[in-house]
Protein backbone atom coordinates (compact mmCIF):
# COMPACT_ATOMS: atom_id res chain seq x y z
CA UNK A 1 0.00 0.00 0.00
CA UNK A 2 1.34 3.45 -0.93
CA UNK A 3 2.15 5.80 1.92
CA UNK A 4 -0.23 8.73 2.02
CA UNK A 5 1.35 12.19 2.41
CA UNK A 6 -0.63 15.13 3.69
CA UNK A 7 0.08 18.53 2.18
CA UNK A 8 -0.90 21.93 3.40
CA UNK A 9 -3.96 23.72 2.04
CA UNK A 10 -1.70 26.40 0.52
CA UNK A 11 0.27 23.78 -1.43
CA UNK A 12 -2.94 22.01 -2.52
CA UNK A 13 -4.51 25.30 -3.73
CA UNK A 14 -1.39 26.24 -5.71
CA UNK A 15 -1.21 22.78 -7.30
CA UNK A 16 -4.67 23.15 -8.80
CA UNK A 17 -4.25 26.74 -10.02
CA UNK A 18 -3.46 27.73 -13.60
CA UNK A 19 -0.45 29.79 -12.52
CA UNK A 20 2.73 27.84 -13.37
CA UNK A 21 4.89 29.88 -10.99
CA UNK A 22 2.64 28.92 -8.12
CA UNK A 23 2.81 25.27 -9.23
CA UNK A 24 6.61 25.36 -9.25
CA UNK A 25 6.62 27.00 -5.80
CA UNK A 26 4.15 24.37 -4.57
CA UNK A 27 6.31 21.54 -5.93
CA UNK A 28 9.36 22.94 -4.15
CA UNK A 29 7.31 23.24 -0.95
CA UNK A 30 6.20 19.61 -1.25
CA UNK A 31 9.82 18.51 -1.74
CA UNK A 32 10.85 20.48 1.32
CA UNK A 33 7.97 19.06 3.40
CA UNK A 34 8.98 15.53 2.48
CA UNK A 35 12.70 16.14 2.99
CA UNK A 36 13.56 15.14 -0.57
CA UNK A 37 16.12 17.87 -1.21
CA UNK A 38 18.78 15.39 -0.14
CA UNK A 39 18.41 13.39 -3.34
CA UNK A 40 17.47 16.39 -5.48
CA UNK A 41 20.69 18.25 -4.61
CA UNK A 42 23.09 15.33 -4.87
CA UNK A 43 25.29 16.82 -7.63
CA UNK A 44 26.30 20.23 -9.03
CA UNK A 45 23.93 19.75 -11.97
CA UNK A 46 21.04 18.95 -9.60
CA UNK A 47 21.82 22.08 -7.56
CA UNK A 48 21.95 24.10 -10.78
CA UNK A 49 18.53 22.73 -11.86
CA UNK A 50 17.01 23.47 -8.45
CA UNK A 51 18.33 27.03 -8.48
CA UNK A 52 17.12 27.65 -12.04
CA UNK A 53 13.65 26.72 -10.83
CA UNK A 54 14.01 29.01 -7.82
CA UNK A 55 15.10 32.03 -9.88
CA UNK A 56 12.63 31.46 -12.70
CA UNK A 57 10.94 34.77 -13.54
CA UNK A 58 12.93 36.83 -11.00
CA UNK A 59 13.16 40.30 -12.50
CA UNK A 60 15.58 41.62 -9.87
CA UNK A 61 18.78 40.22 -8.43
CA UNK A 62 18.38 38.06 -5.35
CA UNK A 63 20.82 36.18 -3.12
CA UNK A 64 19.98 32.67 -1.87
CA UNK A 65 21.74 30.46 0.63
CA UNK A 66 21.28 26.68 0.77
CA UNK A 67 22.16 25.49 4.28
CA UNK A 68 23.51 21.98 4.79
CA UNK A 69 24.20 19.70 7.74
CA UNK A 70 27.46 17.84 8.41
CA UNK A 71 26.52 15.13 5.86
CA UNK A 72 25.72 17.86 3.30
CA UNK A 73 21.97 17.24 3.48
CA UNK A 74 19.81 20.31 2.97
CA UNK A 75 18.54 21.84 6.20
CA UNK A 76 16.94 24.95 4.67
CA UNK A 77 17.01 27.30 1.70
CA UNK A 78 16.59 31.03 2.28
CA UNK A 79 16.44 34.01 -0.02
CA UNK A 80 18.31 36.48 2.18
CA UNK A 81 18.55 39.57 -0.02
CA UNK A 82 16.71 41.07 -2.99
CA UNK A 83 17.99 44.03 -4.97
CA UNK A 84 17.46 45.83 -8.24
CA UNK A 85 17.72 44.78 -11.86
CA UNK A 86 21.52 44.89 -11.79
CA UNK A 87 22.65 44.46 -8.18
CA UNK A 88 21.83 43.37 -4.66
CA UNK A 89 23.55 44.15 -1.39
CA UNK A 90 24.75 41.16 0.61
CA UNK A 91 25.77 41.56 4.24
CA UNK A 92 28.20 38.95 5.64
CA UNK A 93 26.85 39.48 9.18
CA UNK A 94 23.36 38.38 8.06
CA UNK A 95 24.77 35.38 6.20
CA UNK A 96 26.65 34.28 9.35
CA UNK A 97 23.51 34.78 11.48
CA UNK A 98 21.51 32.63 9.05
CA UNK A 99 24.11 29.84 9.12
CA UNK A 100 24.13 29.87 12.92
CA UNK A 101 20.33 29.95 13.12
CA UNK A 102 20.13 26.74 11.06
CA UNK A 103 23.21 25.15 12.68
CA UNK A 104 24.68 24.68 9.21
CA UNK A 105 27.95 22.87 8.65
CA UNK A 106 28.18 23.92 5.01
CA UNK A 107 26.45 26.27 2.57
CA UNK A 108 25.92 26.86 -1.12
CA UNK A 109 25.41 30.43 -2.29
CA UNK A 110 23.54 31.53 -5.35
CA UNK A 111 22.38 34.71 -6.99
CA UNK A 112 20.82 35.48 -10.31
CA UNK A 113 21.76 37.77 -13.15
CA UNK A 114 18.50 38.93 -14.78
CA UNK A 115 20.63 40.28 -17.65
CA UNK A 116 21.05 36.71 -18.88
CA UNK A 117 24.85 36.69 -18.52
CA UNK A 118 26.03 33.90 -16.20
CA UNK A 119 29.59 35.18 -15.84
CA UNK A 120 30.84 36.31 -12.41
CA UNK A 121 31.82 39.93 -11.98
CA UNK A 122 34.89 40.98 -10.03
CA UNK A 123 32.51 42.07 -7.24
CA UNK A 124 30.96 38.56 -7.22
CA UNK A 125 34.39 37.01 -6.72
CA UNK A 126 35.30 39.45 -3.91
CA UNK A 127 31.94 38.83 -2.20
CA UNK A 128 32.42 35.06 -2.36
CA UNK A 129 35.90 35.29 -0.81
CA UNK A 130 34.58 37.62 1.91
CA UNK A 131 31.67 35.33 2.78
CA UNK A 132 33.93 32.28 2.75
CA UNK A 133 36.33 33.99 5.20
CA UNK A 134 33.50 35.10 7.50
CA UNK A 135 31.97 31.62 7.60
CA UNK A 136 35.35 29.97 8.16
CA UNK A 137 35.49 31.78 11.52
CA UNK A 138 32.49 29.73 12.66
CA UNK A 139 33.57 26.48 10.94
CA UNK A 140 31.01 26.60 8.13
CA UNK A 141 32.31 25.36 4.79
CA UNK A 142 31.35 27.11 1.52
CA UNK A 143 30.83 24.37 -1.08
CA UNK A 144 29.88 26.51 -4.06
CA UNK A 145 28.43 29.73 -5.40
CA UNK A 146 26.16 29.54 -8.42
CA UNK A 147 25.18 32.36 -10.74
CA UNK A 148 21.90 31.70 -12.51
CA UNK A 149 21.03 33.56 -15.70
CA UNK A 150 17.89 32.26 -17.36
CA UNK A 151 18.46 28.64 -18.30
CA UNK A 152 22.21 28.83 -17.67
CA UNK A 153 24.04 28.45 -14.40
CA UNK A 154 27.71 28.90 -13.56
CA UNK A 155 29.45 27.17 -10.63
CA UNK A 156 32.38 28.84 -8.88
CA UNK A 157 33.61 25.42 -7.70
CA UNK A 158 33.56 23.93 -11.20
CA UNK A 159 35.55 26.93 -12.45
CA UNK A 160 38.10 26.68 -9.63
CA UNK A 161 37.09 30.04 -8.15
CA UNK A 162 36.55 28.81 -4.58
Amino acid sequence: MAKKHSISAQVRTALFSQDSDRIVAAALAVLQERGKYQSVLSSPSAVRDFLRLHFRNHEAEAFVIVLLDAQHRVVATEELFRGTLTQTSVYPREVVKCALKHNAAAVIFSHNHPSGVAEPSHADEILTRSLKAALALIDVQVLDHFIVAGERGMSFAERGLL
